[in-house]
């Protein structure tokens, strides 16, 4: 709760005019407790993880010949009934995890030292802490993914993400709870080693999500993010990683590419891609041949 009741208290302690977000959010939070302010957690990346692929899916659903040619396994065409029930199972398993912690987590954000006041934070304060936090939990997670994929861990937790060999951008959250708990201390990591608004821990999550329900879509489309982000693996990059499935060896980072380069965890990929450009070559060589003929 903030400790100013209108905007002229909060303009004088600030000493300057509010913006329009900081009015907006004087509006919003000066009469609810803080950790109510905690709980919009769980609405907003349901809410993206629900609309964010549905385009596509669609799509995909609807006009398999349109999205064939970016599909990164085209020969898999994924039943509406399939999609059904990863999206139910995720949002179940979500909820019954995830969920509760949600709930309870005040505590732990007062300790992250997580503000609620203002002033809000700049977009450029933003940018850097997603930055950070990014890092952070890509570096995390990889090292937890391939914990994941000892026997005993991909036995009993790992193997129900990895039921699509096949990705669709739903499988993202579909995993056994214990996973998601697992993998929700990578995500968390960040915002503790680097305290921010809650505002910025919201775009957080769902940048978060947004990511790993891009590289879990199946599709390289023409404007996917890795051309443009540095060492960015993308939608392919961890397609592979289903492929091979219970024996992948390659691709933990969930996000960047440095981890599986620096670890040597991304040979299998690069002769896979390496194997891919010379038989593509090869086919080109002989059309052309043809074409002489």
């Amino acid at each position: 709760m903030l400790p100013y009741a209108t905007v002229g208290e909060a303009e004088a302690a600030l000493g300057r005019a509010l913006t329009w977000a900081e009015s907006s959010w004087l509006r919003y939070s000066a009469s609810v407790p803080d950790r109510f302010l905690h709980w919009p957690n769980i609405a907003i990346t349901l809410v993206v993880y629900t609309l964010a692929p549905l385009p596509l899916a669609l799509l995909d659903l609807l006009a398999p010949e349109v999205t064939a040619p970016y599909k990164l396994q085209p020969k898999v065409q994924h039943p509406p009934a399939a999609f059904f029930r990863c999206y139910m199972d995720a949002v179940r398993v979500s909820l019954l995890s995830i969920g509760p912690y949600q709930l309870i987590s005040y505590p732990a954000a007062k300790i992250m030292d997580i503000r609620t006041g203002l002033p809000l934070p700049s977009m450029g304060e933003i940018a850097a802490q997603l930055t950070v936090y990014f890092l952070v939990e890509d570096y995390l997670n990889y090292w937890l993914h391939r914990l994941l994929h000892t026997k005993w861990c991909y036995e009993k937790i790992h193997h129900v993400h990895h039921e699509f060999t096949a990705p669709m951008a739903y499988a993202a959250w579909y995993g056994h709870w214990a996973e998601m708990l697992i993998l929700a201390v990578p995500s968390l990591a960040g915002p503790a080693l680097v305290p921010c608004h809650v505002t910025t821990l919201w775009i957080w999550f769902a940048a978060r999500l947004v990511e790993s329900l891009n590289i879990h879509s199946g599709f390289k489309l023409p404007f996917n993010a890795e051309k443009y982000i540095p060492f960015y693996g993308g939608a392919e990059h961890h397609d592979y990683h289903h492929y091979i499935g219970g024996q992948s060896k390659s691709n933990f980072a969930p996000v960047f590419t440095y981890c599986d380069y620096i670890y040597g965890t991304d040979k299998g990929y690069r002769f896979h891609k390496a194997t891919l450009a010379k038989l593509k070559e090869l086919a080109d060589s002989n059309v052309e041949k043809g074409e002489d003929n």
